[in-house]
């Protein structure tokens, strides 16, 4: 490389374009002030459609923690709270235990107003509206085929695949998961987003080969949460957003409205990673599964939805995964995953975690270097840390 090239006709990111931006972001390759404006500013680089919240915000009681003294360890390290905060690139923190705010924190230019790109946390709330769904009789059954529901992929190697393997990405079809990689599946998905043509992701998706029989190996795959979010307005009549404003946005008492991005101008929303909020509302998202998905009373979900969505499970083969419906069950220092808690995870270091033992929920928004592995810091020590912290009688 020539670095005089580089003095003498520098990178100009101010005249960078959103689709430059956006790729520029998946390949690594953002300054970090750059990248927290793209996630911040993630509602304003393509078409969206709101998530209304109801009139009134649900109030939050603070009963502040000093953290202090949070001391923990880390690929083989001591760090404490604000090394967390420091080198992972932590834009903002919010720790809920017994349904009051021990400690909320912001920084890079974010306040408590700030939306924030979900990424992938946006799939551990798209197939909660499956069980939404289900609960209101809409879906008749997670055995059902997902192309009862969802027609356009009729004809495709999701034929004959039950929703329950949509959910758990074990549909056996073949997806490239890889974020630097331009030709991989992920990234012909991004472009697609990007270019804003209707229909063009599930075309894309229903030309994927099939990998192996439904149910017998796990493939990670945005291209599923899509899926999702299709089978949830086939069932539903209603676009993603509505629902989720309908069933759990406003009666959970958000504080804003969210945005998702959508695939084109009154297109699908782009379920697996496209949903825009602020740092409290992800956080109410998690107090919404701590409480068993009931509000005020009401069920939203099933009854045993929750459990079911966050424990690991057994694929026909007898391997071992620890993953849901699209949410990530999370083991303590032990390994054992006895406290019963679950995350749902974003690139660049996007989290919502949920201890149902310590009644705890962790939310967690960040702008790292690269989409993934660029954490210095372990997130799971961390929280583990934390849920350490509330054990009874610590606090």
């Amino acid at each position: 490389m020539d670095m005089r090239s580089l003095e003498t006709a520098p990178f100009d990111p101010a005249g960078m374009s959103a689709a430059e931006r956006v790729r520029r972001a998946y390949s690594g390759i953002l300054t970090p002030d750059r990248m927290a404006q793209t996630l911040r500013q993630g509602d304003k680089l393509f078409a969206t459609r709101a998530v209304p919240a109801g009139p009134q915000a649900a109030l939050l009681p603070h009963r502040p923690v000093d953290f202090d003294g949070l001391y923990f360890a880390s690929n083989g390290r001591g760090v404490d709270l604000y090394d967390y905060l420091a080198v992972n690139r932590v834009a903002g923190l919010i720790i809920i235990q017994d349904g009051a705010v021990a400690l909320e924190t912001y920084q890079l230019g974010n306040h408590a107003g700030s939306r924030w790109l979900s990424m992938s946390m946006a799939k551990s709330i798209s197939t909660t509206l499956v069980g939404a769904a289900l609960r209101d009789g809409l879906i008749a059954s997670l055995d059902d085929n997902i192309t009862r529901y969802v027609t356009a992929l009729r004809g495709s190697a999701y034929d004959g695949v039950p929703v329950r393997d949509v959910l758990q990405m074990t549909s056996g079809v073949f997806f490239h998961e890889d974020y630097g990689d331009p030709a991989s599946d992920r990234r012909r998905m991004l472009e697609a987003q990007i270019a804003q043509v209707p229909g063009a992701i599930l075309a894309h998706l229903a030309s994927l080969p099939k990998a192996g029989p439904p149910g017998s190996i796990f493939n990670y795959s945005t291209g599923e949460t899509h899926v999702v979010g299709a089978l949830v307005q086939a069932a539903t009549g209603r676009s993603l957003s509505d629902y989720l404003s309908e069933k759990i946005w406003r009666p959970c008492g958000m504080e804003q409205d969210g945005a998702w991005w959508l695939e084109a101008p009154g297109g699908l929303e782009v379920a697996g990673s496209g949903l825009s909020a602020c740092l409290r509302d992800f956080a109410r998202f998690g107090l919404f599964m701590l409480d068993d998905g009931v509000v005020e009373g009401r069920r939203v979900l099933p009854e045993g939805w929750v459990a079911e969505a966050t424990r690991p499970r057994t694929l026909g083969g007898g391997q071992r995964l620890d993953y849901g419906f699209m949410w990530w069950p999370q083991p303590g220092p032990d390994g054992a995953f006895t406290d019963g808690a679950y995350r749902a995870g974003g690139i660049f270091g996007q989290y919502i975690y949920v201890n149902p033992a310590r009644r705890l929920v962790i939310a967690v928004n960040s702008a790292r270097s690269k989409p993934k592995g660029a954490e210095a810091i372990s997130d799971l020590d961390f929280f583990n840390a934390v849920a350490a912290a509330f054990a009874k009688g610590d606090r």
